[in-house]
C-alpha cells in the first residue's frame, strides 16, 4: 500500500494476523531497503508473537535518494505515516523502529506518537571515526523504553545502557547486522513479548 505525505508517498508492506496484540512498525536506513535481513529477522519473530508488522520504504528512498534530508522534514513524514497506520489498529501498543536511519526517527518520534517502546537496530551512534559527533541524545530523548541491537565491530560506535532501557552486542557483527541475522530476533524477542497487550 501506498501513504501519501507532505514529503510524498511512502511505500508499506503489512503482514497482518488473526487478532493482533501489538502494532510493529519498521523502517530502513539511508541507504537501505525494507528487505535488510535483520528487518526480516524481527518481523519473523513479531509475527510468531501475534503482532501486525508494517515495513515502511520512507519517502526519501521511494523517490530514489540515499539521504533523508533534514530531520524534521522526515520526522513529519513518519509521523503521518504511523498516524494512517494506527487508525488500522488504534487500540494496540505500538512499538516502532529500524535500523540505522530508520532508527534514529523512530527515536526521535516515540514519545509524540504515543509508542511503548523502541527497537533500534544497528544505531549509529556517531559517525564513523567521529566520536565527538555522539548522538546519544537520541536515544535519551526517546521517552520510551529504547532497546538498541548493534553488532561490535560497528564502525558508527556502540550505545551504553544508561542511554537506553538495554543494549544487545552482538559479537562479530558490524553495521549490517547480517553475519547472523537470527540473533538479531533472539535479541528483540523478549521485548516485544513485554510490550505487547
Amino acid at each position: 500500500m501506498e501513504i501519501e505525505t507532505a514529503a510524498g508517498p511512502a511505500a508499506v508492506v503489512v503482514d497482518e494476523v488473526a487478532d493482533p496484540r501489538l502494532l510493529v512498525v519498521l523502517t530502513h536506513g539511508s541507504n537501505g531497503s525494507v528487505d535488510a535481513p535483520d528487518l526480516l529477522a524481527v518481523r519473523a519473530v513479531a509475527l510468531e508473537l501475534g503482532a501486525a508488522v508494517a515495513r515502511v520504504t520512507q519517502p526519501f528512498r521511494l523517490a530514489g535518494r540515499r539521504a533523508p534530508g533534514a530531520a524534521a522534514k522526515q520526522d513529519a513524514a513518519w509521523t503521518e505515516i504511523v498516524q494512517a497506520l494506527r487508525e488500522r489498529h488504534p487500540h494496540l501498543p505500538l512499538v516502532q523502529g529500524g535500523r540505522s536511519n530508520g532508527a534514529r526517527v523512530a527515536c526521535r518520534t516515540a514519545a509524540s506518537l504515543g509508542a511503548t517502546g523502541v527497537l533500534a537496530l544497528a544505531f549509529p551512534l556517531h559517525p564513523p571515526g567521529r566520536p565527538e559527533k555522539s548522538r546519544a541524545a537520541e536515544l535519551r530523548g526517546a521517552g520510551v523504553p529504547v532497546v538498541v541491537v548493534n553488532g561490535d565491530r560497528d564502525p558508527f560506535g556502540m550505545p551504553a545502557a544508561p542511554d537506553a532501557a538495554a543494549v544487545v552486542a552482538l559479537p562479530g557483527e558490524r553495521h549490517d547486522l547480517a553475519r547472523d541475522p537470527a540473533r538479531v530476533g533472539v535479541a528483540v524477542e523478549p521485548w516485544l513479548r513485554r510490550w505487547r497487550g
